[in-house]
């Protein structure tokens, strides 16, 4: 029997499963830099309107919330982070490691109304000295990720107090920034990239099995990345495995709530992934920084009975009075258009609508109490237009969002009402 390691490596699925595991890392990256490229390091950046048709810095967002962002290097020093009380107004600090991983949620859910005072630190740091509450962050690398509720355009002078009321008591950061490195650059670029950042923000010890497997690479938390010692055969090999990679999350994050399937629910893993690296991959492209379920529960639908969602028809989503969306906050139903790279973003159209939830200004009940959203390229009429969710001529994708959700809702027990064609 030859030993394994005189088995030859198949250079083109471990730099697939290279690719995916490192994806999180690059794509976190990338989002990165595009915001220190309106601020710093150890800086609050605020959104200070909610998000539009305009924003592409992230994948999915939503139009519920002005989000605030802040990036820390914890091996500089502690981070404290003090938010002030929101009076019962929705809030979450949601605090996420280099892989994307949740390390935790601050906020209306787990901490209260109350003021949010918290010092994140590295994690190998001492706590020694430190006064209130500590959490031990899992990489060196941090993203603390602010969601203030907004409940629409007119209501946004309130939530951007609350922003500028949040402060962060971190050392300063001089740090020089590198040349950035996207999730589409050739394989020797990405890899380089993936192996700085994994040499940077250590992988758990529960990564040690794919560690090994991706090994043969040169990468890993111990390792230079050096493509100049691999052959031309084996860089071909690689190439090809990026590539049948990529390929396949397209293909997956593409057909996802696409071809009538219905309401497509989250894992149940969403936002704390552990060893399911495809899942984490799949939604650092197309829903970067998602909310664990506890916190907010995430339902796809891109058609219905074997129908996807065009625009061209005039669609109606249907809540009996006794069958609203049970949550603890809010919910709300938001309409993307798909990319080619299975990324969702906001559509433009006329009435700058977004989103349709149960803040909606405006928004008319039936007499039964029931609701009816609308949803289309075309007007459904003048007696409608308040609950209308304008959508572009061609596909698109419904997200239906309920931020602290019931139990009935995260067990499967509460069944969203399918939209129906109406023309």
């Amino acid at each position: 029997m030859p030993k394994d390691t005189d088995v030859p490596t198949d250079f083109a699925s471990v730099a697939s499963e290279a690719y995916l595991y490192a994806m999180p890392l690059v794509a976190l990256e990338t989002f990165r830099r595009r915001r220190i490229a309106q601020g710093e390091m150890h800086q609050l950046m605020h959104h200070r309107n909610l998000l539009s048709h305009k924003d592409r810095q992230i994948t999915t967002p939503n139009n519920d919330t002005l989000y605030s962002d802040l990036w820390l290097d914890l091996d500089r020093g502690p981070a404290k982070i003090s938010v002030p009380g929101t009076q019962g107004r929705y809030i979450s600090l949601h605090v996420m490691d280099a892989y994307t991983n949740t390390i935790a949620v601050l906020g209306s859910r787990t901490t209260g109304p109350d003021t949010i005072e918290v010092t994140l630190v590295a994690p190998t740091a001492s706590t020694d000295g430190i006064e209130g509450p500590w959490v031990r962050c899992t990489t060196p690398n941090v993203l603390a990720f602010f969601r203030i509720l907004a409940d629409n355009p007119e209501d946004l002078s309130w939530p951007r107090g609350i922003q500028d009321s949040i402060t962060l008591d971190a050392p300063a950061h001089d740090g020089h920034e590198i040349t950035p490195v996207d999730r589409h650059a050739p394989w020797q670029n990405f890899f380089a990239e993936a192996n700085r950042l994994i040499r940077r923000n250590p992988p758990p010890a529960t990564d040690i099995d794919i560690l090994r497997r991706i090994a043969p690479l040169g990468i890993g938390p111990d390792s230079v990345f050096d493509p100049s010692r691999l052959t031309p055969e084996q860089g071909e090999a690689i190439a090809d495995g990026l590539r049948i990679c990529a390929d396949r999350m397209a293909r997956i994050q593409a057909s996802m709530g696409r071809g009538g399937a219905g309401w497509v629910p989250p894992r149940r893993n969403l936002g704390v992934y552990g060893q399911d690296y495809f899942l984490r991959a799949v939604v650092a492209v197309g829903g970067l920084a998602a909310l664990p379920l506890e916190e907010a529960s995430y339902f796809r639908s891109g058609g219905v009975n074997g129908e996807p969602f065009v625009g061209t028809r005039t669609w109606r989503l249907h809540f009996p009075a006794d069958h609203m969306p049970p949550t603890d906050s809010f919910w709300s139903l938001s309409l993307y258009e798909p990319t080619p790279e299975g990324e969702f973003y906001f559509v433009d159209n006329r009435l700058k609508r977004y989103a349709v939830g149960d803040r909606t200004p405006g928004l008319k009940w039936n007499v039964d109490g029931s609701l009816d959203i609308w949803v289309g390229n075309h007007s459904p009429g003048t007696e409608r237009e308040s609950n209308w969710l304008p959508a572009p001529p061609g596909p698109f994708q419904l997200f239906l969002r309920a931020y602290l959700p019931r139990v009935e809702l995260l067990e499967g027990r509460y069944k969203i009402p399918d939209p129906e064609p109406v023309s």
